[in-house]
């Protein structure tokens, strides 16, 4: 695969709900259905701080590194299963306006950080009166045989998205997440509710990652 973009997601954290896939329907392009695990669809909130965000062949050092925090969920479409992004918040301004220019993506500028300790992450985001989030979660044990519904939420290799109304798909490669256990400590958050996404669970799943190296794939359209 030839990569546009090279990145690293580091120190992330991954919170899933479980939802009706009908909910999800009319937040979805046609072209696109909710996928399902054991027939419940999920929506995901994926904290981290993004470093080494570069083109090809520049070193990791030169590449830019802000806190991002996703608001996603997992659908099939017409290349495969792959990843929907509700929002994507970004403390940095370029990076916002490139991928809203080249992928289409829902980015928005927030202020955010990311506090990484040993045993514990604060994420925090904030974009304006819109959206905001405060996670704090305990770092716990690895996780040395992957559920199949952690491979589910995690296994990830596409992007789906709109470019003037045209959907566009973008492969992403990156070696398999080493994911570990996690507990919410501190959890505040109204992202799910400013997107539209905030449906009654009985599921509510975590993990930890320490990162992987990422790379983005060129945008296509979708025949």
């Amino acid at each position: 695969m030839f990569a546009v973009m090279l990145q690293r997601w580091h120190e992330i954290a991954f919170l899933h709900w479980s939802c009706d896939p009908a909910l999800l329907r009319s937040r979805l392009p046609r072209q696109l259905q909710a996928d399902t695990f054991e027939g419940k669809a999920w929506v995901s909130l994926t904290p981290f701080l993004l470093t080494g965000l570069r083109p090809p062949l520049f070193p990791h050092r030169l590449g830019f590194a802000f806190p991002e925090m996703n608001l996603r969920t997992y659908v099939s479409g017409p290349d495969g299963p792959g990843i929907w992004f509700f929002s994507l918040d970004a403390a940095q301004l370029l990076a916002v306006v490139g991928a809203r220019a080249v992928f289409g993506l829902p980015y928005f500028r927030a202020e955010m950080s990311v506090d990484i300790g040993a045993r514990e992450n604060v994420y925090f985001s904030e974009r304006g009166r819109q959206a905001k989030a405060r996670i704090r979660i305990a770092k716990q044990d690895p996780i040395t045989a992957p559920s199949l519904l952690d491979v589910f939420l995690t296994a990830r290799f596409r992007l789906y998205s709109t470019v003037r109304g045209q959907l566009i798909t973008a492969k992403v490669t990156h070696p398999p997440w080493q994911l570990h256990e996690a507990r919410v400590i501190e959890f505040e958050e109204n992202v799910r509710r400013a997107m539209g996404v905030e449906f009654p669970s009985n599921d509510f799943l975590v993990h930890y990652s320490l990162g992987v190296d990422t790379r983005i794939g060129r945008p296509n359209r979708v025949e």
